[in-house]
């Protein structure tokens, strides 16, 4: 018999903490938000601009690509420019191919990263692979560093994939080719972890991902990782693609992860639109993180999608502008009224469900629909607290909001402050 769903997430997976500069990660702490630039490292002033950008929007980590020696020098340039302007979002170096001589050459840049991140399937190749990826390790233990020891199927060590089809060939196949592909991809991380523990990091430095591209793939990959370590797990779904196709993709596989307990750090991997805004895979992954009761970033405005009988626009541009405000305040608001982010304002366009759903929430508005009377009642804590008309109803109700924070959320900094004095 199958067990009732408890609608609840299952308990968090315990792995082990990590610290990556003033970020605590895993040790079932709140899963963390991570992003990552898409700006020539090289070019400070741009990668300033979106690093603090990103951080504004919510990242809570950024890592930017490390790829050649003018980046690694602008690396301590880029930590002191978002210093000045108040912005210390640890910074998390992406290494690959000649890691391990941008680090010993670079000595600043191995100080202001606060973490760095080593690709297995290509630290090196050969006999020169395993000394490559332990000088990276030793750097991160002189310069006290973590590391994310991050496996991509796309740069999958190509040897152990070998070796592995090859002793399953030998064994009868027992597994398809795509089930030993996951294998490897597990195994590379268990391996390189056990690696970097023999070299002396301790495993309280460690975090793994395991990125793959598929759905399912991603599931399984890391229901597989999370039973074999008990390592801080970093959640990605690698070259998820743009617009809705690539939140879809990674909203349906970390989704189910996070459900199972599994996952310590996300990033939605979004390909921008040309031009587009980078910061768009930070709010993703939040509202990810806020839908499923994970944690909370902005207030939620909730909002019929309208139907025949909503023919007006009004509630969607007001649900629109609503929504739009709480997240452009949201960076003073959380230091001036703790606790705003728990808000929940609702929006609606008809009788049908208007009055219900507002009720539900902190504030909210059902809208007159087509044929219904001009009118729109407002609802506070449960209970209607005024009936607006006229051509001003948008404005009106928006400006209730506004003081609806100041009166509930206002009065808790009030008496922070009172307390403190």
């Amino acid at each position: 018999m199958t067990e009732a769903y408890s609608g609840a997430p299952m308990q968090r997976k315990r792995t082990v903490g990590v610290n990556v500069g003033n970020i605590s990660v895993g040790g079932c702490r709140p899963v963390v938000v991570q992003s990552m630039t898409n700006t020539d490292t090289a070019d400070i002033a741009a990668t300033v601009n979106q690093v603090a950008a990103l951080a504004r929007a919510g990242s809570e980590l950024v890592r930017i690509t490390v790829d050649r020696d003018e980046a690694a020098a602008a690396v301590p340039h880029i930590r002191d420019k978002l210093a000045k302007r108040g912005v210390f979002v640890p910074l998390i170096g992406d290494f690959h191919y000649i890691g391990h001589r941008l680090l010993a050459d670079h000595p600043a840049c191995a100080e202001a990263l606060a973490k760095y991140r080593i690709n297995p399937g290509n630290v090196g190749f050969g006999e020169k692979k395993d000394r490559q990826f332990a000088a990276i390790i030793e750097t991160a233990i002189q310069q006290d560093k973590p590391v994310r020891i991050g496996v991509n199927w796309g740069s999958l060590d190509q040897a152990l994939l070998t070796r592995l089809m090859d002793e399953n060939q030998e064994n009868g196949s027992p597994m398809t080719a795509q089930e030993v592909t996951r294998e490897a991809i597990v195994r590379s991380a268990l391996l390189s972890a056990e690696h970097a523990e023999n070299v002396g990091m301790p495993r309280n430095k460690i975090i793994l991902s395991a990125k793959v591209s598929q759905v399912q793939d991603l599931i399984a990959v890391y229901s597989e990782l999370a039973k074999r370590s008990d390592h801080a797990l970093h959640l990605g779904l690698t070259e998820a693609g743009m617009g809705s196709k690539g939140i879809v993709a990674s909203s349906a596989a970390m989704g189910i992860l996070l459900q199972m307990g599994i996952g310590d750090t996300i990033r939605i991997s979004l390909t921008p639109e040309p031009g587009g805004d980078r910061t768009r895979e930070v709010t993703v992954a939040q509202e990810l993180l806020q839908t499923m009761g994970f944690r909370s970033f902005v207030p939620i405005v909730a909002a019929c999608p309208g139907c025949g009988r909503t023919t007006s626009t009004v509630f969607q541009e007001l649900a629109q502008k609503i929504q739009g405000h709480l997240r452009e305040q949201m960076p003073v608001w959380k230091e001036k009224y703790p606790g705003v982010e728990n808000l929940n304002v609702a929006v609606m366009g008809c009788i049908v469900n208007g009055p219900g759903e507002s009720k539900h929430a902190d504030i909210g508005i059902s809208l007159p629909g087509t044929g219904e009377a001009p009118a729109a009642p407002v609802f506070i804590d449960g209970k209607k607290a005024a009936t607006l008309r006229g051509k001003n109803i948008a404005e009106d109700f928006h400006a209730m909001v506004l003081d609806y924070v100041e009166q509930k959320y206002g009065q808790a900094e009030k008496t922070k402050t009172e307390s403190a004095a």
